[in-house]
C-alpha cells in the first residue's frame, strides 16, 4: 500500500508515518521502523522509500514480494545456478533439450561446448564484476581489454540423453602474466556420475589493436578474490590430454571440407568475431562419415591460432593418426585424428585440433539415411 503525505508537509510526525525527521536522511532506518506499521515485517515483504526533494514529502510503500528476489533480474531468478558456498566456483543445472541432441539421441559435443560457455558467462556475472558477458572487469572495460580463448580441451566419458539433467561446476585461476585458466566438471545431477571434464586457456588482448596485453595488478585484484586459494585442476593427472601438444597437419589431408562460412546469426559473438564453438563444429565437418556412424567423440583438444570474422571462408582438413592410447578395450575400438582449419585463398592457419573417438555402444550405432 502507499501512504502519501500532503505536499505541504515538511516533517513527518510519529502518528502519520511513525518516523522522526532525523530518519528521513536514513532510509534504511526508516524502512525498519515502517515494516511493522505497514504489514511488511515478514521476510517475504519489502518496504521502499521514495523522497521528493522539492517539498520533502516521503511516500512509504509495502510490496508483497521477496526482498531477495526483488534484487535480482527475472533471468537470475529463473537460472538454475549460483556460486558455491565458499564463493570460489559456480554450479548450474541444465536439462538437455531436444534441439541439443543428435542422431544418437544424446547431446552433441557442440551443445556441450555451448553449455560450458554459458556457465562461464553466468559465473562471472554472479561474481558481480562483469556486466558484458565476457568476464571483463571494470578496469578492463575502461582500457578496452577482453579475454579470448587460445585452447580448449574437452573429455566426455558419457553423453547425457535428452531430458537428462546435468550439473556443471566451473572455476578459474590465474595463468601466467597474460592469461587465466578455466576448468569445468560435468555431472549427472541425479546420480552424481562424472560425465566429462574440460579446461580452457584465455589470454587478455586489447580490443582495438588485437594484441596480447599483460594482466596488470589492478585487474588481477578485481577477479582473484573469486578464484580458489589453492590450485585446483579439472585434470590433476600428471600426464593428461589437456597438456598434449598438437602437431600441424603438414601432408595433404585425407579428408577435407571446403568453403565453410560462419552462420551470421549463430556463430558471431558480441565482439563480432566467430564464436570458439563454431571452430569445433568446423573441425567435425571434415570427419569421415563412416567414423561418425560407428564412433562417438571422446576427447577434443583445439588450439585457436587466429580470429575469424563474418566474411571469412574456412577450409577444414582431417587425417587419421596411428592410435597410441592405452584403452583397455583395445585399439580396434578407438581411433584418433589430426585436424587443421585454414582460411580459403591464402591458407592462413586459424586452428589446429586433435580428436579421440571410441566405438559407440551397439544400441547407439545409428546410421544416417
Amino acid at each position: 500500500m502507499m501512504l502519501k503525505l500532503p505536499w505541504s508537509s515538511t516533517t513527518l510526525s510519529s502518528s502519520s508515518c511513525n518516523a522522526a525527521s532525523s530518519d528521513i536522511s536514513n532510509p534504511k532506518a526508516l524502512i525498519k521502523k515502517q515494516c511493522r506499521l505497514f504489514g511488511a515485517a515478514s521476510s517475504s515483504s519489502r518496504l521502499t522509500i521514495s523522497t521528493r526533494p522539492r517539498n520533502d514529502a516521503v511516500s512509504c510503500e509495502a510490496a508483497e514480494y521477496s526482498s531477495a528476489s526483488s534484487e535480482k533480474s527475472v533471468a537470475d531468478r529463473l537460472r538454475q545456478g549460483s556460486l558455491t558456498e565458499d564463493g570460489l566456483s559456480y554450479k548450474e543445472k541444465f536439462m538437455v533439450r531436444c534441439y541439443e541432441v543428435g542422431i544418437n539421441k544424446t547431446a552433441t559435443v557442440d551443445s556441450i561446448a555451448n553449455l560450458l560457455q554459458e556457465v562461464a558467462c553466468n559465473h562471472v556475472q554472479s561474481c558481480g564484476y562483469s556486466t558484458d558477458g565476457f568476464g571483463t572487469t571494470t578496469t578492463m572495460r575502461k582500457l578496452h581489454l577482453i579475454w579470448v580463448a587460445t585452447r580448449m580441451h574437452i573429455e566426455i566419458y558419457k553423453y547425457p540423453a535428452r531430458s537428462d539433467v546435468v550439473e556443471i561446476e566451473s572455476w578459474f585461476e590465474s595463468k601466467g602474466r597474460i592469461g587465466i585458466r578455466r576448468d569445468w566438471i560435468l555431472k549427472d545431477y541425479a546420480t552424481h556420475e562424472v560425465l566429462g571434464r574440460a579446461t580452457g586457456k584465455f589470454v587478455m588482448i586489447n580490443q582495438d589493436t588485437r594484441k596480447p596485453t599483460k594482466v596488470s595488478d589492478d585487474v588481477r585484484k578485481e577477479y582473484l578474490g573469486f578464484s580458489p586459494r589453492e590450485p585446483r585442476l579439472a585434470f590433476p593427472e600428471e600426464k593428461n590430454g589437456s597438456l598434449k601438444e598438437i602437431a600441424k597437419l603438414k601432408d595433404a589431408a585425407q579428408y577435407s571440407r571446403l568453403g565453410l562460412v560462419p552462420r551470421r546469426a549463430a556463430d558471431l559473438d558480441m565482439n563480432q568475431h566467430v564464436n570458439n564453438v563454431a571452430y569445433i563444429r568446423w573441425v567435425l565437418e571434415s570427419m569421415p562419415q563412416e567414423i561418425i556412424d560407428t564412433h562417438e567423440l571422446e576427447t577434443i583438444t583445439i588450439d585457436y591460432k587466429e580470429e575469424c570474422k563474418e566474411d571469412d571462408v574456412v577450409d577444414s582438413h582431417t587425417s587419421p593418426e596411428p592410435y597410441n592410447g592405452t584403452a583397455a578395450k583395445g585399439k580396434e575400438d578407438y581411433c584418433q585424428f589430426l585436424h587443421l582449419l585454414t582460411l580459403s585463398g591464402d591458407g592462413l592457419e586459424i586452428g589446429r585440433c586433435y580428436t579421440d573417438w571410441r566405438k559407440k555402444p551397439t544400441r547407439q550405432a545409428y546410421h544416417s539415411v
